[in-house]
């Protein structure tokens, strides 16, 4: 199984991104998501989605992240929009087998200017 992120960048505070993630492999999914982490800082969640859809988001994002999935695609996505400087930070695509047997894209850096 592989996961693959993509669509880090500058942006503008105020702007929008979207973050991709490529799941390649067969895998039976119990959920998937993105997290964060900027150096010096723990890593959070940002969003997650389950196996029927449902959706989870921190606080921090909520209201102005979207996570989804395209099944045709086999792709996560996260739409991030009104982007602050403090979304700065390295993300993380995930994902959890059925046996909760965790996987991790490569870290894909978002960066917000003031």
């Amino acid at each position: 199984v592989q996961l693959v992120g993509s669509g880090g960048g500058l942006v503008q505070a105020g702007g929008s991104l979207t973050l991709s993630c490529a799941i390649s492999g067969r895998i039976n999914v119990n959920n998937m998501g993105w997290s964060r982490q900027a150096p010096g800082k723990q890593r959070e969640l940002v969003a997650s989605i389950t196996n029927s859809g449902s959706t989870d988001y921190g606080d921090s994002v909520k209201g102005r992240f979207t996570i989804s999935f395209d099944n045709a695609k086999n792709t996560m996505y996260l739409q991030m929009n009104d982007l602050k400087p403090e979304d700065t930070s390295f993300y993380y695509c995930y994902l959890h087998d059925e046996f909760l047997q965790p996987y991790y894209g490569q870290e894909t850096q978002v960066t917000v200017s003031s």
